[in-house]
């Protein structure tokens, strides 16, 4: 049942308008609701004041659990366009003749798409929509992570995948979070996809974390690490404050995938 907010229509399209898109930009709200972007601000904050919203650098969002992350259909639409200008980003530094690990997420499955015309890659992944996607470049070589299929989204989770990553050191682990917290700790809701995360980051000689502009901020429950392990961000849009200090004094690079 929609909340009531004051009966406005406009408010209450733009409710079921962050429904339905998950996350979006003031600026895709005002085009497409036909009002200025100082009405739809003045709208967002009310609406977020009544904690029917979220608002993140740049845009808004349904509001978030700290115990239980969205589902993957949903989580696949939210801001695509934002991956994929971060997925073409990381591809583009990722070169021919190297090894990674990609993790669970769909950041990490638009980066797979990404590097379907690298050649001479050795890719592990604990991922099997990663593995599906990258399977379609004969010149890739892809090595699928052994344990339990979580069926909502195809990752593999457990111990026996924890052992298995722990046989290979990479040049490069390219992950996903669900969240990265002001205080610089990097969050996710599974404590199985937590435990083959940190095993992925300690298996690799480089780290980059691929995460758009919506998960700054936004609460997790289990900490999977910090923004110290990190040595490379690629994100959509400028990170709000506190976090280009928290990047500078970690030594992360920070790559923004601006739109143009």
């Amino acid at each position: 049942m929609r909340p009531e907010v004051n009966s406005n229509p406009r408010q209450i399209k733009l409710l079921d308008t962050v429904r339905a898109r998950g996350t979006i930009t003031v600026e895709q709200l005002a085009e497409l609701l036909g009002v200025t972007l100082q009405t739809v601000r003045r709208d967002v904050q009310r609406l977020a004041d009544e904690s029917l919203l979220t608002r993140f650098h740049g845009g808004v969002r349904v509001p978030s659990s700290t115990t239980e992350n969205i589902g993957y259909s949903q989580r696949a639409s939210l801001n695509a366009e934002g991956k994929a200008r971060i997925a073409r980003a990381v591809a583009e530094q990722v070169p021919n003749d190297c090894s990674l690990i990609l993790n669970i997420g769909t950041t990490t499955e638009a980066i797979a798409q990404q590097l379907l015309r690298h050649s001479g890659l050795r890719v592990i992944t604990n991922n099997l929509n990663v593995a599906t996607i990258l399977s379609g470049n004969p010149a890739c070589e892809v090595i699928v992570a052994g344990g339990s299929v979580r069926p909502r989204d195809r990752a593999i989770v457990g111990e026996a995948t924890i052992d298995f990553i722990r046989q290979f050191k990479v040049d490069i682990a390219l992950i996903g979070v669900s969240s990265i917290e002001s205080d610089g700790s990097l969050r996710d809701f599974d404590l199985r996809e937590v435990k083959v995360a940190q095993t992925i980051i300690a298996q690799a000689r480089e780290v980059w974390l691929a995460a758009d502009a919506s998960k700054f901020n936004r609460p997790a429950m289990i900490e999977l690490g910090t923004l110290s392990q990190i040595d490379c961000l690629f994100t959509d849009a400028d990170p709000p404050p506190p976090f280009p200090a928290l990047l500078e004094r970690a030594q992360v690079r920070c790559k923004i995938a601006r739109a143009h």
